[in-house]
């Protein structure tokens, strides 16, 4: 009986040891995985489309608050006061010194140099492995903007279609309708023929049919692909960018050597001028936003679609990608996904800035109809069709170089003496010759 009886107590006494070590383990790992966690985020103070707005933070404070509660004991750190002008510099700062927050705002104008040298991590295997994370809740444009080389470095946050503006006063004055929402350059070219005139006898044009609108336009609704995905190879002896070449040359003549700007627009002698959506929300006279173009009546519809191609334009989107040498890589996927897929914080960017949710159902959802039309003849359905069917650029490291290379092409050949399909031709050689010979390849 005395040996069982120590026995029970040995038993008992190793029993407890072994419960202590379990629990210490368990307190232990749960301090070293959570309770003395800090996950650090790096972002700018002022708006993404360089307007004037007060909740820069909403937003985020918001996300902060739900992830913190969803994580106990990790905790989020941010620095504040950083502006956008200066936010690129002090993210090259952060990444070079190996001080940099482990997940991050990334511009647009980053996104591919960052992807590049290899300062983003790849998201695709979290997304992978993230049973609760599905893709397809994105607007396919906006997704594909943070994929570079067939991989994912970054989710879209928040978004904003380029749209053709229109002044509706000046419509109704010469008893034009606004067009509709498949309307073509024939129809773009014949309303700015019919506007554009002398509207007070004085032999000078005051009034006119677009401003703004430039090949690159006329490139993306005619649906021109100018590079390879690698950015190696340029196609401009395409028959499509001829017919945007001489599209532009014919608009062009319409002025007859008289220019127009954005201030013409703005005093409301102007019909048509593309711009970011966000100018829309931006300006539009919803209640407690800044009114603007109060002398005439506008509002927005999609580009004019060329004779191959549709009624599509570019989408500019603010990404947000996680620091490839994160310690916290798990935590920093978790805050990743609650800023850009929990909708929730998503509908709040309806809120609080000028841009467009990038999840499908927080932008189509009666909320959302509700804040964008108030009282407005604009169409959701404009909206969302501009963004799901937006142009995503190929994504190579000197995109905007070799873009600019384009650019160069185009003016040469507007402004010289030869005729455009001898111009393709000469420049297609040039164009292909700086690829090749580019340092940066």
């Amino acid at each position: 009986m005395k040996n069982k009886k120590n026995i029970l107590i040995v038993s008992l006494s190793v029993l407890l040891v072994v419960s202590s070590i379990v629990i210490y383990c368990g307190t232990y790992k749960e301090f070293m995985e959570g309770k003395d966690k800090t996950v650090t985020i790096g972002l700018f103070s002022d708006s993404y489309w360089e307007v004037q707005n007060g909740y820069s933070y909403c937003v985020l404070d918001d996300a902060i608050k739900l992830f913190e509660k969803q994580n106990p004991g990790v905790k989020v750190e941010y620095t504040s006061g950083i502006l956008k002008e200066d936010y690129s510099e002090w993210l090259s700062g952060q990444l070079l010194s190996e001080n940099a927050p482990d997940v991050f705002y990334v511009l647009a104008d980053d996104f591919n140099n960052f992807a590049e040298i290899g300062v983003l991590a790849d998201l695709s295997l979290f997304i992978k492995d993230d049973k609760d994370f599905n893709k397809k809740a994105f607007y396919s444009s906006a997704y594909a903007y943070g994929q570079y080389d067939g991989s994912q470095y970054g989710l879209p946050y928040e978004c904003a279609p380029k749209l053709m503006f229109v002044n509706k006063s000046i419509l109704d004055k010469e008893g034009i309708e606004v067009p509709d929402e498949e309307w073509t350059w024939d129809d773009f070219y014949s309303i700015c023929e019919n506007v554009t005139k002398d509207t007070d006898g004085n032999g000078t044009i005051d009034q006119f049919g677009v401003i703004g609108y430039t090949w690159e336009e006329a490139f993306e609704s005619e649906g021109i692909k100018l590079f390879n995905q690698k950015g190696t190879k340029c196609d401009f002896t395409d028959d499509k960018i001829g017919k945007a070449l001489s599209f532009i040359e014919r608009l062009e003549s319409i002025n007859m050597g008289y220019s127009a700007d954005s201030k013409d627009f703005d005093l409301g002698n102007v019909v048509f001028q593309p711009m970011s959506f966000s100018t829309y929300r931006a300006y539009k006279p919803y209640p407690l936003k800044v009114k603007k173009y109060t002398n005439f009546e506008w509002e927005c519809i999609p580009m004019p679609a060329g004779p191959d191609g549709d009624n599509i334009s570019t989408l500019d989107t603010l990404l947000i990608g996680m620091n490839k040498k994160s310690r916290n890589k798990d935590a920093a996927w978790d805050l990743i996904k609650t800023l850009t897929y929990n909708t929730k914080i998503q509908s709040e960017i309806f809120d609080y800035s000028e841009g467009v949710s990038v999840l499908k159902e927080v932008t189509e959802s009666e909320q959302t109809l509700g804040q964008l039309v108030n009282g407005n003849s604009f169409s959701l359905a404009v909206l969302s069709n501009a963004v799901e069917e937006a142009v995503v650029v190929p994504r190579f490291r000197y995109y905007d170089e070799a873009i600019s290379e384009v650019a160069q092409a185009v003016k040469a050949i507007i402004d010289g003496d030869y005729n455009i399909s001898t111009g393709q031709i000469i420049w297609n050689r040039k164009i292909n010759k700086y690829l090749k010979n580019s340092k940066w390849k």
